[in-house]
């Protein structure tokens, strides 16, 4: 997906309902060719390359997908916080599991069901940083720049929510977010941030990438997006 700016309502709704059209015909079976890319490329800017991957469709915005290096690899928490943390990946590893099964849904019009996930809750997660009072709100930082989307507190302590290392008994592919993603299964697939590598803990909920292009900030699955 390209980063120029994004078109106009018009085009914009345009480009979102041919997007639509050709998903529901049946082009996630398919890699798509540069030919058939480029003929969408032209109706909506930016949209997502898609890699269909076992009933997936991965989108990217980025030229490619970031690289997970186990010994360098950390997650920063900062922002609003009386401690900022680094945690490494075995420390990640290290904190409280929790486990669920839940749905993934995209806001594009497909969905995976009884998706299994392993990870940590944020509690767990924050609980070294402290939050101040004033942090009202969490922005989450992907490694596939310049992508990043925020919760509100109240949103972040949903119970099923989980910064999840592990899908269907493996360890997040790369394709997946590897090392770490959001899951948030009330809300749309946007919100569930792949490639996780900092948590800013800020007053109030940010603009994330697809918001700053027309999405809703709060994409709770049936209620939001026109559905």
């Amino acid at each position: 997906m390209d980063t120029k700016p994004w078109p106009g309502p018009d085009e914009r709704r345009y480009g979102r309902a041919a997007f639509l059209g050709l998903t529901a015909a049946g082009l996630s079976s398919l890699v798509w060719g540069a030919p058939v890319w480029r003929a969408i490329h032209g109706l909506a800017k930016p949209l997502a390359s898609i890699v269909p991957v076992g009933g997936w469709r991965i989108y990217t915005v980025a030229a490619s997908m970031p690289v997970f290096e186990p010994a360098t690899w950390r997650l920063r928490i900062r922002g609003l916080v009386e401690r900022p943390v680094n945690l490494s990946y075995a420390e990640l590893r290290a904190l409280p599991r929790a486990g669920q099964t839940s749905d993934f849904h995209c806001v594009t019009g497909w969905s995976v069901a009884n998706v299994r996930w392993a990870g940590v809750r944020l509690d767990h997660v924050l609980a070294a940083a402290r939050l101040k009072p004033e942090a009202h709100a969490l922005t989450f930082v992907s490694a596939e720049k310049p992508y990043t989307d925020s919760l509100t507190l109240q949103q972040a302590q949903l119970k099923d929510v989980l910064l999840a290392y592990e899908m269907d008994g493996k360890p997040l592919s790369r394709a997946h977010g590897a090392p770490v993603r959001l899951v948030i299964p009330e809300m749309y697939g946007y919100k569930s941030v792949k490639w996780v590598e900092e948590i800013v803990a800020t007053p109030n909920p940010e603009a994330g990438y697809w918001e700053e292009r027309g999405y809703d900030v709060d994409a709770w699955v049936g209620r939001s997006n026109g559905a």
